[in-house]
């Protein structure tokens, strides 16, 4: 059941109405083509397109004019977690809104347009919903409910389109891809167990469903035999976290996979040598699947942490781009032994929570290039890859050997569930960092095997530099801190072709700099955390920035008490969307 509530006047019942205003035109669905290559003024995804950029061609505001940029609009939102970044097409903004509900408003004033409040089970705690994002195409918003329902919304009116039973409510902590007439979801497995560790594609007019991937192989099938003797009914490594990138070309997704479950090996598997050190290593935790669009069959894999002991998730965004390969041994630590230089390539990025800056082949996975990141490090948790092979190998030391023993391990939430951006005219990357490692003990009495466990600065830094922004250069790996700061934060970054990128904080802070030189350009106080969202769109030739601000449920409170000392009592549960444009 679902309460829909339409506002304004008559002439505004509809997005359609609102659509035609702000564009003098009739409404056009969002078809393949458009996903494919949308216009600059929309924000169709959580990162803008299917490459996962986070780049915007809009230029109205620039390196010269952005210091008069002034608040817009703003709007309050419903309490609960807010980990999520809105959609815009033309001139309607489409959010997951804190406690499992969906508003479209419109995205030059913030006046609401229609609401879809569904009615939960009493057993289900919308509030605690983490979804990433909603996703749209024809005329369809795509919304994963927290009951574990995935549900297609009238573009206009907010209505039920159709709505299907996935699983018991892991989908709400993952996001939408909406690539090939169908909607992919990624999901967190419950309990430790298999039966909710995949990735599905639903027909996106229909929810009929298409395909399942799972996500940790079973007894008997390739890579099975990774997991030594688990049952492969306990076998877990969740999906969850940013949904994934597609190549129209290739008609292939690339996903990343997180740790295996329960944390430690010595949980798993009662010895922490039970499984190899070295990939594979219970596939498919930790690692990037290239999946075929049409059937969900696995085209190849690539595991960047092996049986992982420290929940070091690897489920961020996979970013897709073309670049020149040339790593500097001066700033890359792993190259392939057969890796030829100045070749220009397609390729797959990812930068994992728990430290490591890899580049694939997009065609086969191929092993190409990596780094520790944000820096080498002897706690590291993955200290060697063959360069023949690409293998990947744990640090064997900071593996746990027996039950009650503490490690100190780098790195840990050095990066969240905020994305990150790449400018490909500059063939640059943008990175948000927390320079942070782990302290942990194994408890073999515990249900995910640890106890404590926390973050900590990394030994022997500035505090006053805990968060950072880097960018690199992906030609040859070089690494530049732009700018450091003592306060934590869980905003996504966002460049455009006006040489800026806009990246906000937890001490209420957004900000935009130079995209060359980091310098702060202008920057702003708002009223809470500034958590992921940072997107850019245009109505009637109008720039606009907006971001969401709130609590993200598990990369928050840590980060926050770890800088205590270093930045006033945060503002906690302020959740609102605010936008900003010039005068």
């Amino acid at each position: 059941m679902a309460r829909v509530t339409t506002c304004l006047a008559a002439a505004l019942l509809s997005a359609v109405a609102t659509h035609a205003l702000a564009q003098n035109t009739g409404f056009k669905p969002v078809t393949e083509e458009v996903l494919a290559n949308p216009d600059p003024a929309d924000w169709l995804m959580i990162s803008r397109t299917f490459d996962q950029h986070r780049h915007s061609p809009l230029t109205q505001i620039n390196k010269g004019n952005v210091g008069q940029l002034r608040m817009a609009w703003t709007r309050g939102l419903p309490a609960g977690t807010q980990e999520s970044t809105p959609i815009v097409y033309r001139g309607v903004m489409y959010m997951n809104v804190p406690g499992g509900n969906v508003q479209a408003i419109n995205a030059t004033n913030g006046d609401l347009i229609w609401e879809y409040a569904r009615d939960y089970p009493k057993e289900i705690n919308p509030r605690a919903s983490r979804h990433k994002n909603l996703g749209i195409f024809e005329d369809m918003i795509y919304f994963a409910a927290p009951d574990g329902v995935l549900v297609a919304l009238d573009i206009a009116t907010g209505k039920v389109r159709w709505e299907t039973k996935t699983d018991t409510g892991g989908i709400t902590a993952g996001g939408i891809l909406v690539a090939d007439g169908k909607v992919l979801t990624n999901r967190m497995c419950m309990n430790m167990t298999r039966d909710m560790c995949f990735i599905a594609a639903h027909d996106a007019r229909t929810g009929k469903e298409v395909w399942k991937f799972y996500t940790t192989a079973a007894a008997g099938e390739p890579g099975g035999d990774t997991w030594a003797d688990m049952p492969t009914e306990k076998r877990a490594a969740s999906p969850w976290g940013l949904p994934g990138s597609y190549d129209p070309k290739r008609r292939v997704t690339y996903w990343g996979i997180a740790n295996p479950d329960p944390y430690t090996r010595l949980s798993r598997h009662g010895s922490h040598d039970a499984i190899s050190h070295s990939a594979p290593s219970n596939l498919y935790s930790n690692s990037t699947v290239a999946l075929d669009i049409a059937t969900g069959k696995l085209v190849w894999h690539y595991q960047e942490l092996p049986g992982d002991d420290w929940d070091a998730d690897h489920n961020q965004e996979r970013i897709l781009l073309r670049t020149i390969v040339n790593p500097d041994a001066r700033h890359v630590k792993w190259r392939a032994t057969d890796l030829p230089r100045n070749q220009e390539r397609e390729v797959v990025v990812t930068v994992g929570e728990g430290g490591g800056l890899f580049m694939v082949e997009r065609d086969r996975g191929k092993f190409l290039w990596a780094h520790p990141f944000p820096y080498d490090n002897p706690d590291l948790n993955m200290n060697e890859i063959n360069p023949e092979t690409g293998q990947t190998h744990v640090n064997v030391e900071k593996l746990f050997k027996k039950d009650g023993q503490t490690i100190l391990g780098c790195f840990h939430n050095t990066r969240g569930l905020w994305s990150i951006a790449y400018h490909p005219k500059k063939n640059a990357l943008y990175v948000p960092f927390q320079d942070q490692c782990l302290s942990m003990t194994s408890n073999m009495k515990a249900k995910l095997g640890w106890g404590p466990r926390f973050g900590v600065m990394r030994p022997g830094i500035d505090p006053n530099k805990f968060m950072n922004l880097a960018k690199i250069d992906l030609a040859t790996g070089e690494m530049k801190v732009l700018y450091s700061q003592a306060q934590p934060s869980q905003a996504s970054a966002l460049v455009t072709d006006g040489d800026l990128v806009f990246w906000g904080d937890a001490n209420r802070r957004f900000r935009a700099f130079d995209a060359d030189s980091g310098q702060v350009l202008w920057e702003t106080v708002v009223g809470g955390i500034v958590m992921t969202s940072t997107i850019t769109y245009a109505v009637d030739g109008k720039q606009y920035v907006a971001i969401l601000t709130g609590d993200g449920e598990s990369v928050t409170a840590g980060p926050l008490s770890l800088t205590r000392k270093v930045m006033p009592a945060p503002v906690r549960g302020h959740n609102s969307v605010v936008v900003f444009a010039l005068p």
